[in-house]
């Protein structure tokens, strides 16, 4: 599932007329995150200008990333929704039940012992509902997905605090709870509300050897 780019061809075939027909419904400009946004509506009939830090709106993220220790849950729910699939890509990684302690090698082998009887159900359920498994010692979460799935334009949700760091290749990248992450695994709309802007505004002009550095 890395590099699934039958969801790309497909985001990006329709992502400039989602755009356009936002910036219609607003009749002004978008920000980035407001394109990201209002591209993944859940339901387009539904598309108006929505109030910043007021309106809570549905949402379809492109994919959804679980670590080892809130995975658990999260799938059991999913087994439990009769769904023969997941709807967008999903992926788990055991990272968070390795302890560092000895060195990777000793580390690995001890949580593979320890956490068995839950690595065998996580992967066994992740191939049954074609969920992608990154097993013990294959990476940590936030940097896998930022290498292997994350992309411009694009929203995840995801069950660990560092997910937002997808936000690094300009995704809308939100840590959530495994509930969250099961209704986005069997396709039901994502309910958040419309984030508050907030800007910076530089003032002044560069000096000493930023200025020379930003001229090269």
């Amino acid at each position: 599932m890395v590099y699934d780019e039958e969801m790309l061809e497909s985001f990006y075939g329709s992502y400039l007329e989602k755009i356009k027909r936002a910036k219609m419904a607003l009749g002004r400009p978008l920000t980035l995150a407001e394109k990201i946004l209002y591209a993944h509506i859940y339901d387009e009939n539904k598309l108006k200008s929505f109030q910043r830090g007021e309106d809570y709106v549905d949402f379809r993220p492109d994919r959804v990333a679980m670590q080892d220790a809130t995975a658990q849950m999260a799938l059991l729910q999913f087994m439990n929704a009769g769904k023969e699939t997941v709807a967008v890509p999903s992926t788990v990684h055991c990272d968070h039940l390795i302890q560092a302690y000895k060195g990777a090698k000793e580390d690995i082998a001890t949580a593979t012992e320890t956490n068995r009887e839950v690595y065998d159900f996580l992967r066994d359920v992740s191939s049954r509902f074609g969920i992608g498994f990154w097993k013990p010692g294959a990476g940590i979460i936030h940097q896998v997905v930022l290498e292997n799935y994350a992309f411009p334009g694009g929203m995840m949700v995801g069950t660990d605090s560092h997910t937002p760091n997808a936000g690094g290749l300009g995704m809308v990248a939100i840590g959530v709870g495994g509930a969250d992450a099961v209704d986005v695994m069997t396709g039901m709309e994502w309910e958040l509300k419309m984030p508050k802007l907030i800007g910076v505004k530089l003032t002044g002009t560069l000096n000493g050897w930023l200025r020379r550095k930003m001229l090269f």
